[in-house]
């Protein structure tokens, strides 16, 4: 494959933390690789970190080392069990959060909103990255009302500027499960603060892979969330009103995405928010959230 830049393809990609540091690392069905002690191992170059693999494009040379650690004896101790590991957050520098509100019809509905005639954009800042297995640290003394909201994520593999819906999907490095985790409250009932509720700190959970775009059709995945291991979201990306090459089409023609950009794509039916006043009981400390997007593995994390 040589060292021609490119996006990866045919990989499951997640981001560790190992000897204080951030690394890339593989799923590959030996276990986990560490990306970085593979190369040391055999004497190759790669990516160290994702922001690194998809700021610098350089997609061909991982894939030409993950294929020689799988073949090679001598980079069996760059290969370790998952249940082992600590996750890191899946991107840690995108330039953009990009996020899109009432994507989904039965949302909506659900809501008493109409279905929206262009998407409707918001964003969260890098301190609300948060990591599969991490913690949000809620914030309650300023807010009460916390809501779950299971989103499809796109993250961006090349510069995108006025991008026609047709080739969009060809600028995607991959998708990864999210969660753009809402103070309602905060959201809602200060003069109408989106900003507020949706990006203090951690409100952004992302992971645990990002599974590289060539394996994905994002537009029929089954998504769903789980509160402490009941269902309260199930449905699937078909439900869209704006699919994923519009977003991108849409939201290039104003402002350019960039490589490690990511977008949340809007959440389905079943939030709290939708439900009648008097049945929302929203979420507190001690709670276990579950989120799951068809192919792109399950996102936990838990509340305190």
């Amino acid at each position: 494959m040589g060292s021609a830049k490119g996006m990866a393809r045919g990989l499951t990609l997640l981001s560790i933390r190992k000897d204080g540091e951030v690394r890339l690392a593989a799923r590959t069905p030996r276990g986990i690789l560490d990306v970085v002690e593979a190369a040391r191992l055999l004497g190759m170059q790669g990516p160290k970190t994702m922001d690194e693999l998809l700021q610098g494009e350089d997609g061909l040379r991982l894939e030409a080392l993950v294929k020689a650690a799988l073949d090679r004896a001598q980079a069996a101790g760059a290969f370790s069990a998952e249940e082992g590991i600590s996750y890191a957050p899946l991107v840690g520098r995108p330039e953009k959060i990009v996020c899109v509100g009432l994507n989904y019809r039965r949302h909506a509905a659900e809501i008493g909103q109409p279905i929206p005639k262009q998407p409707v954009l918001f964003s969260k800042y890098n301190v609300a990255l948060n990591a599969h297995g991490g913690t949000i640290e809620l914030p309650v003394g300023i807010a009460r009302k916390f809501d779950h909201e299971v989103e499809l994520v796109i993250v961006m593999g090349k510069l995108a500027r006025n991008v026609p819906e047709a080739e969009a999907l060809s600028y995607v490095a991959g998708y990864a499960t999210g969660n753009d985790f809402t103070a309602r409250d905060l959201q809602l009932e200060t003069g109408g603060q989106w900003l507020l509720g949706k990006t203090p700190d951690g409100f952004a959970p992302l992971g645990p892979y990002l599974v590289t775009a060539d394996q994905i059709d994002p537009d029929r995945l089954a998504i769903e969330c789980r509160v402490n291991g009941e269902t309260r979201q199930s449905s699937n990306t078909s439900d869209l009103i704006f699919g994923c090459r519009q977003v991108i089409a849409y939201v290039s023609r104003t402002f350019t995405l960039r490589p490690g950009d990511v977008i949340y794509t809007g959440t389905p039916e079943g939030v709290i928010l939708g439900k009648p006043p008097g049945q929302q009981v929203w979420l507190k400390p001690g709670d276990a959230i579950a989120c799951s997007v068809e192919q792109l593995g399950e996102l936990r994390f838990t509340l305190t």
